[in-house]
């Protein structure tokens, strides 16, 4: 009954479900996603305990792990899939997003320019700074439609790992607002009509009056282009892990990979959106000029430049295997390695920042001489025990022949570790 009420007025629950495709409903990628991921949660915390095994493997530790990885493998594949179908969907629904937001800041500019106007009067700056901001959006909306696919008007501060960058976002937003405030000095000379007035403004585009904004530009932008070529050189020389992400998020900005906020990125976004709030006050009051960025602020903003281009040159890492050693449980005796037993590779950087998720651990491979060996997936309520950043435990394959072989990692993020030599016995 309530299904065929639902159905007459014009609501489908079904066309709602997980795999809805349909191209108005902005639900399904991200019903069907949550719900993906809450039961692979439920589904890797009852293998954690025990739960579900078949009996065919519950006897011996090794398949019980082998068969417990291949499904849980399986099932964050599955999840993996929804998220990405999830992300697409996202960045679709975020052109009208970014377009109502830009659209939203016109009309927050109209009122205060309305209640600042009250006894002091309209005058053209007014006019000529709500025309330009009016002409700034509808520029940004055009293209967000161009980009609609891509995140609209966000499309050229994502990078190509699928996240927000800072650099990028910090020069987009220097370059809206001298974009801005020149309008705005074309709005006032096409309204001047005296020859003094005229020169009076083309002098306030002279470089003496806005030397300091300009150089700001000029550094957020050539740190921009020099941040995506740094890490695309560090990524190519295996100096550096990047892992895709499903989606950006609005936290991209003041985060690192991993989710963790990174004071290299905090500190830029804040110096920088302080400098163009200071920016935007003088452009208020002196709307015949460019603003006039002191110097004095314009060397904080170059020294915050530099030091998240100096954080983008630290972080990161190649993963480093230190050791391999026999996997020992509680009443085993001391032994060397032989086929078979099970090793623990001691290092770090196993795990990319951003990989945790189980879809990127299980694509980890050990390389026990010319065999590839899946790092098995060991959960533990509310997490994995194997892999970790720092440690991975592989059995040695019957298929590796006794002597002298190299072990190495290859990371989810196709990073290869040093080789490592150990000795198997038969």
């Amino acid at each position: 009954m309530a299904v065929q009420e639902a159905r007459q007025g014009g609501a489908d629950p079904a066309a709602h479900e997980g795999g809805c495709t349909c191209g108005d409903c902005p639900h399904g990628a991200r019903e069907g996603h949550r719900r993906a991921v809450a039961a692979f949660l439920v589904k890797r915390d009852e293998y954690a305990t025990g739960q579900g095994l078949p009996a065919a493997v519950a006897h011996s530790a090794s398949a019980s792990r082998q068969w417990v990885s291949e499904e849980l493998a399986q099932a964050a594949e599955a999840v993996a899939e929804r998220g990405r179908a999830e992300g697409t969907a996202w960045l679709a629904r975020l052109r009208q997003r970014t377009a109502v937001v830009v659209w939203a800041g016109v009309v927050v500019l109209l009122l205060v320019q309305a209640l600042t106007a009250i006894g002091a009067g309209w005058t053209s700056a007014r006019t000529a700074g709500l025309l330009s901001a009016v002409l700034v959006a509808g520029a940004l909306t055009a293209a967000s439609w161009f980009h609609r696919a891509r995140g609209g008007a966000l499309a050229p501060v994502i990078g190509e790992d699928n996240r927000l960058s800072t650099s990028r976002a910090v020069a987009g937003s220097w370059v809206l607002f001298l974009a801005f405030a020149v309008l705005v000095l074309v709005g006032r000379l096409a309204a001047a009509s005296g020859h003094r007035e005229r020169d009076a403004l083309i002098d306030g585009l002279e470089l003496a009056r806005g030397a300091g904004v300009v150089t700001v530009l000029a550094v957020v932008c050539g740190i921009a282009v020099l941040v995506r070529r740094v890490v695309g050189l560090r990524v190519q020389g295996q100096r550096l892990q990047k892992v895709r992400a499903h989606r950006p998020r609005a936290a991209d900005l003041l985060t690192d990979d991993s989710g963790r906020g990174s004071f290299a990125d905090i500190q830029y976004v804040v110096i920088n959106g302080v400098a163009l709030a200071f920016a935007a006050v003088r452009l208020a009051r002196r709307p015949d000029q460019l603003p006039d960025l002191p110097w004095g602020l314009a060397v904080v903003v170059l020294v915050s430049a530099g030091t998240y281009l100096a954080g983008k040159y630290a972080e990161g890492g190649r993963p480093v295997i230190l050791s391999v050693v026999r996997a020992r449980e509680a009443g085993d005796l001391d032994a060397p390695i032989r086929t078979g037993d099970d090793i623990e590779i001691r290092g770090t950087g196993f795990v990319p920042a951003g990989a945790q998720g189980a879809d990127r651990l299980a694509r980890m491979v050990v390389r026990v001489g010319a065999v590839n060996v899946h790092v098995p997936l060991v959960p533990v309520v509310g997490g994995f025990d194997n892999p970790t950043d720092d440690l991975l435990t592989v059995p040695v394959p019957a298929e590796v022949e006794p002597g002298r072989v190299d072990v190495q990692v290859v990371t989810a993020a196709g990073v290869e570790t040093n080789r490592y030599t150990v000795d198997i016995t038969e």
